[in-house]
């Protein structure tokens, strides 16, 4: 009988070629089935100037053979963050599946083109509020974001919301790509695989949990 990725994942006999990419799909897809909420959802750590980690959740809205991308105003204290230190880590842990992934690895900017597809894919109120927010700045009342957002939408009614220069996406070029199955009496399953950088050959190891 064909063994599926994650039973060969954990066959320690047959991890041979097994694409960690590949298997992310079959754990990503299980996630959406299970998930009452957001499986897209991960955490994301990123450093400041001064190696001071900060860590916050975002969403997985782009991946493929380059990396996982999420979106974000590059004012915003990540977008400065990464820019100066473009290296991060990630998580996603799907609690109804007592699953987890965990990556880290070098980032880069998404290409223009791919930034204008997902900002035009999302709503339009959600256009609205990504242009009106000064993200991560100090607000000194709901109110005032409320005017901003009323006011751009005013402002331009039925147009099209261009796509501020100022937001687009990082993608992160995993180096790292842990999986982790929850297991009874703390006896968990943990796979690592590893690369120097995207092109590479990936190479595996199990864990101690």
């Amino acid at each position: 009988m064909l063994q599926t990725l994650t039973e060969r994942l954990f066959d320690d006999s047959d991890r041979t070629a097994l694409d960690p990419l590949a298997l992310f799909e079959e754990w990503f897809a299980l996630a959406q089935e299970a998930e009452p909420n957001d499986p897209h959802a991960m955490a994301v750590a990123s450093v400041d100037a001064d190696g001071m980690p900060d860590v916050r959740m975002v969403l997985l809205n782009g991946r493929d053979e380059r990396g996982f991308a999420f979106f974000t105003n590059f004012d915003s204290t990540k977008g400065e963050q990464l820019v100066a230190q473009p290296k991060a880590a990630m998580v996603m842990h799907w609690k109804s599946l007592r699953r987890q992934v965990r990556m880290r690895g070098p980032v880069e900017v998404v290409t223009t083109a791919e930034a204008d597809a997902y900002f035009a894919s999302r709503p339009k109120g959600s256009q609205i509020a990504s242009s009106a927010s000064l993200q991560s700045r100090p607000l000194d009342s709901k109110m005032t974001l409320l005017d901003r957002v009323s006011e751009l939408a005013t402002r331009i009614d039925d147009a099209e919301v261009p796509r501020p220069a100022n937001w687009s996406g990082f993608r992160i070029v995993p180096t790292s790509i842990e999986f982790w199955k929850d297991g009874e009496f703390r006896l968990h399953d943990r796979v690592r695989f590893t690369r120097k950088a995207r092109g590479d050959a990936w190479s595996s190891e199990r864990l101690y949990p």
